[in-house]
């Protein structure tokens, strides 16, 4: 079977109703970035940190996946199929995509203040777990931070995303700006040979020359039109 990789971003889950961050009334209009998103922001206020990763965690208590995630799940059938996505919620998953490589980090995680990426230390959270308290601690002792890679941060994801997005027949770019790095220089790895598709509804600056069928649409109703296109039912 073919490779086909997709890389997604805030658009993905947006018709499920998670919040995006960069759109006018987005989450970044409420929260300056520097607060909820770096470490520095960490540090000085932890707790405020915390609950506002809480309430991201909450949401995913209230959402679905859409349209878009169930068929690019559905296309497991026909493709060897992997996800890079650049959101932390776990849409993808719960729509069936069994390799989903998360970027920027996953919200349904914490882990050590200390260690962050330390995997002795990362807990997968039940929904019952999703209020993280100020002393709720990781295994060496710190602070359960969460889960997720913060500006500043390294991205310790992007090589295994790299490595198959190297052997990709088939690239997928799902709802997002293209200005995020480096989950934007994905495109600049995929081989030659391979075809790429870009779902959006609004124009996207993907920063290459290389040919690229564009479809103008949402993720559900994208996704709907690229299955046809790539011949499956």
């Amino acid at each position: 079977m073919k490779n086909l990789v997709i890389l997604s971003g805030a658009g993905m889950s947006a018709e499920s109703g998670i919040s995006t961050f960069r759109d006018a009334g987005g989450l970044w209009d409420k929260y300056p970035v520097a607060q909820v998103a770096t470490p520095e922001g960490y540090a000085r206020d932890p707790e405020l940190v915390i609950n506002f990763y809480n309430e991201r965690r909450k949401q995913l208590l209230e959402v679905e996946p859409n349209a878009g995630h169930t068929g690019l799940a559905g296309l497991e059938g026909d493709f060897n199929v992997t996800v890079v996505t650049q959101n932390v919620d776990n849409l993808h998953e719960r729509a069936g995509s069994t390799r989903v490589i998360h970027l920027h980090g996953e919200l349904t995680k914490v882990c050590s203040s200390r260690d962050p990426y330390n995997p002795h230390y990362v807990k997968q959270l039940r929904p019952e777990e999703y209020e993280v308290k100020m002393g709720d601690l990781a295994g060496d002792g710190s602070q359960l931070r969460p889960f997720i890679v913060w500006f500043g941060e390294a991205v310790p994801e992007i090589e295994t995303a790299i490595s198959y997005v190297q052997k990709a027949d088939i690239f997928v770019i799902i709802g997002t700006s293209m200005n995020v790095y480096p989950a934007a220089g994905l495109l600049n790895y995929v081989p030659r040979s391979a075809e790429v598709y870009l779902i959006d509804p609004k124009p996207v600056d993907t920063h290459t020359m290389r040919p690229i069928h564009v479809i103008r649409k949402g993720a559900s109703q994208g996704v709907a039109e690229l299955i046809q296109l790539l011949g499956c039912q």
